[in-house]
């Protein structure tokens, strides 16, 4: 379904052996058209031999797992399910209960903050609240998406290519998220005064491949 090349960089020429692995991975369901689901999940390896030397597999020693429902287009937590399959001592998963304090908050902007204060240093499990801090900005690429989804489920034309797509205010959503979307930056500028957009970069290849293109060479607003 999706693509599975690496995206880390070319090792090192030399190095010595790998001394650790992590990796996240966050996938979100359109469960209904009021309701998206978020799953996550967090795990640290450790190579073969490196903790024990006779060893032959990698050895996982965090494995965490977050699974939140929000809703759409409030963001608003509705559920929130904490699972740990890996981790190093018996302690560890009494913290799991404490992240259903995450009902009821707001995934949008502020959530960062208000995660750190909740869930930070002794409040929280470090490798669980860094997982949460990942999952968040998904929320935030959704908003299209679930346009698109409830397009294709309803036999609509695809939202991505129709001229009307931004008449209303969705991209407002996206300022000062990051340095691109500066309140005071021109694409702000450049949106308040209409000015229409080139399809965004990741697109614009397929686009060509496909013999397609973007009406009034407007453009989407995911990042």
């Amino acid at each position: 379904m999706f693509a599975t090349d690496p995206i880390l960089p070319p090792e090192p020429e030399g190095a010595l052996p790998i001394l650790h692995d992590r990796e996240y991975r966050v996938r979100a369901f359109r469960l209904a058209s009021d309701r998206i689901l978020i799953q996550g999940a967090i795990r640290d390896q450790k190579p073969p031999g490196l903790y024990i030397q006779i060893d032959p597999d990698p050895l996982t020693i965090h494995h965490m797992q977050l699974s939140i429902e929000i809703s759409f287009p409030q963001l608003e937590i509705l559920a929130v399910d904490t699972h740990f399959e890996s981790h190093p001592r018996e302690e560890c998963p009494s913290i799991i209960g404490h992240y259903d304090k995450l009902v009821g908050l707001s995934i949008a902007r502020g959530f960062t903050h208000k995660a750190r204060e909740l869930f930070g240093g002794p409040r929280g499990c470090t490798h669980t609240t860094a997982l949460l801090q990942a999952m968040a900005p998904i929320a935030m690429q959704c908003f299209w998406s679930m346009r698109a989804a409830s397009a294709k489920i309803n036999g609509e034309p695809d939202p991505m290519l129709d001229r009307q797509r931004n008449s209303d205010d969705m991209w407002r959503k996206s300022i000062n998220t990051c340095h691109v979307w500066d309140e005071h930056g021109p694409a702000v500028a450049n949106r308040e005064a209409g000015v229409p957009e080139q399809a965004p970069v990741f697109m614009r290849p397929r686009l060509a491949k496909l013999g397609l293109s973007m009406p009034d060479g407007t453009r989407t607003d995911d990042h």
